[in-house]
């Protein structure tokens, strides 16, 4: 008498747990624009509280700057290269310092493990931590740029600029502050390199560029955050040239999504560490 295999039997365990692995389907994997939403918003919704005080701290120092500067400059060129320099000031000071300083944190602590178990591309973790961050920037840089225009008697006929400017600025400094908050071995220095950062973005974005030894002028251009000047600078003359305000975007942009390409490779990096 032959023996039916018990694999193949109608009714047997294994077979009716075969049929049910057949019949399982594994959900859609995790697009990238819905999953960068959700971080988005979570990350606003984490960080709303904890970061407007230090907004509030980032306006008043870039102000200060402004009328610390009003002492020494009366107008013209000089005086649209501080206006835009302390208005992205803010950006710097959020998208870059305070973003090195949370994921050098993340890392230190773990938090990296719980990203990376959920089920979303690793862009939308840094892209939606890089959008949220920068979002706080934006009243306190309009709210500078207001401040000092009218201190220093500028137009405000073009202050729409600041819509192309903060988002294609921040992205740049954003991505640039996760990379090395991500790439620092120790929040410690994490905190540093931000810090670093920022006081280059104070000097070499505040002060005018003709007023720059010619080796720190080539410093400046290395700057991600110095073509978003260059562009806010150029929109406050009587006829601005937006031949050379598209190219500043253009180019900020370019740098906006390298220093980003940079964060997500830090991440993936830190994240199987």
């Amino acid at each position: 008498m032959s023996v039916v295999p018990a694999e193949v039997l109608p009714g047997s365990a294994l077979s009716v747990a075969e049929d049910a692995v057949d019949a399982a389907e594994l959900g859609p994997r995790a697009r990238l624009w819905p999953s960068l939403a959700a971080m988005y918003r979570a990350q606003l919704s984490r960080a709303r509280v904890a970061r407007i005080p230090l907004l509030f701290v980032a306006t008043v120092q870039s102000v200060g700057i402004m009328v610390m500067m009003r002492g020494v400059v009366d107008g013209g060129g000089e005086a649209r290269s501080i206006v835009a320099g302390a208005s992205v000031l803010v950006v710097a000071f959020v998208g870059l310092n305070l973003l090195a300083q949370y994921f050098g944190q993340l890392r230190a602590g773990g938090g990296l493990d719980h990203y990376a178990t959920l089920p979303v591309p690793p862009a939308a973790v840094v892209l939606g931590a890089a959008g949220a961050y920068a979002s706080f920037t934006v009243p306190g840089t309009v709210v500078t740029a207001v401040v000092g225009c009218v201190l220093f008697g500028l137009p405000m006929a073009h202050l729409w600029v600041l819509v192309a400017v903060i988002p294609l600025a921040g992205a740049a400094l954003a991505g640039l502050g996760a990379a090395l908050g991500l790439l620092a071995p120790r929040p410690e220095l994490a905190t540093l390199l931000g810090q670093l950062g920022m006081s280059a973005a104070l000097l070499l974005g505040v002060l005018p560029a003709d007023r720059l030894p010619t080796v720190v002028q080539y410093a400046r251009d290395l700057l991600p955050s110095t073509y978003g000047v260059e562009a806010f600078a150029r929109s406050f003359g009587a006829h601005p040239d937006w031949a050379f305000v598209v190219g500043d975007l253009a180019v900020c942009a370019g740098v906006g999504v390298a220093s980003l390409a940079v964060a997500t490779w830090a991440y993936r990096r830190a994240a199987v560490r």
